[in-house]
């Protein structure tokens, strides 16, 4: 006998949530998928005030707990069953979902939430199956879409933000999410009329990662003595040498990425893996750069790189060294 057909499953966004007997909260973003979670308990209480919440661990799920977290209360109070780490899933659990699954009460909301991997795949393909919306939260790794995710902040709070003020906080904070978050909303709260790079500036550029940055953006432009100092100051305010030399190397790249697609057209921003910002900005520093001096240059990167992780003995001198070999490769 052929299987039965599955049902239309749809994708949606942290902020664009839908309540159904079972959601899946997929993907291995943390701050998108509580976002996600929170917004589907918000839903569910505007639909009913009363609405239960109850957790489970998936990691430590006997048989059984979800019969009775999902059972009706003894007063008829709708419930929101939240399962947590569905990506470390026992055996029971999913055995578990796979039974409530056919019988799902609709005044429940089962929400799964699974960080990604295989494991749970059981679980995960049946829920898809059956037509549950599918809420995705996938990591944010590219500056392109930490651009982008910074520019929607922003318009989640009906504020406007300036690109070099996106570039800023992005250079400033995209290492973690949850601070680019928690920046936007203070900006947000705490600024008025557009936000641009003096603004960010005032408030995160003492960074270590943003002097980081500059210290490369000064090097690219050849600017060696403003570099050095530029470096020195994050050295001496915690920056450890093995980000500083990630931040020259990702500056190259950019410089690399956008160099190679000159006089090749189609290619778009996207495609690059970068922002429109960053692509603009890289053809601008282009104007001083040569092949050959892009290559010395990254050359001397991937030889700091490598010292900086133990290949050498002096981490310092060496990535202080890398800042002056581009500095003078720019314009050669």
């Amino acid at each position: 006998m052929a299987p039965a057909p599955s049902r239309s499953q749809h994708t949606l966004t942290w902020s664009t949530v839908e309540l159904a007997p079972v959601v899946l909260v997929q993907g291995p973003e943390p701050l998108l998928a509580e976002r996600a979670v929170d917004n589907l308990l918000a839903l569910a209480r505007e639909r009913d005030p009363e609405v239960e919440k109850s957790e489970i661990d998936a990691a430590v799920y006997q048989p059984g707990m979800l019969t009775v977290a999902a059972s009706p209360s003894l007063f008829g109070e709708p419930k929101l069953v939240v399962v947590r780490g569905a990506e470390a899933a026992t055996e029971a659990l999913v055995l578990d979902v796979l039974d409530y699954l056919p019988v799902a009460d609709p005044e429940t909301v089962l929400v799964v939430v699974h960080g990604g991997g295989v494991r749970g795949k059981k679980m995960l393909d049946a829920i898809k199956a059956g037509g549950a919306p599918v809420v995705a939260c996938d990591a944010i790794k590219k500056d392109a879409d930490k651009a982008a995710f910074v520019s929607a902040e922003f318009a989640r709070y009906r504020r406007r933000i300036d690109q070099g003020a996106v570039r800023a906080l992005v250079e400033a904070l995209g290492n973690d999410l949850r601070e680019l978050a928690s920046a936007c909303s203070q900006l947000a709260t705490d600024t008025t009329g557009t936000v641009n790079e003096q603004v960010v500036d005032r408030y995160y550029g003492g960074r270590v990662e943003a002097t980081g940055f500059r210290a490369a953006d000064a090097a690219l432009s050849g600017r060696s003595g403003e570099a050095v100092a530029l470096l020195r100051h994050a050295l001496a305010t915690g920056a450890d040498p093995v980000p500083v030399v990630a931040a020259l190397a990702v500056k190259l790249r950019t410089l690399a990425k956008v160099a190679a697609m000159r006089g090749r057209g189609g290619a778009t921003a996207k495609d690059l893996g970068l922002a429109p910002w960053q692509i603009d900005r890289a053809r601008r520093e282009l104007s001083g750069w040569t092949p050959e001096g892009l290559a010395t240059a990254i050359t001397a990167v991937a030889q700091a790189d490598a010292e900086v992780k133990g290949a050498g003995r002096d981490p310092v001198f060496a990535v202080e060294r890398a800042v002056l070999t581009i500095a003078a490769s720019q314009g050669r």
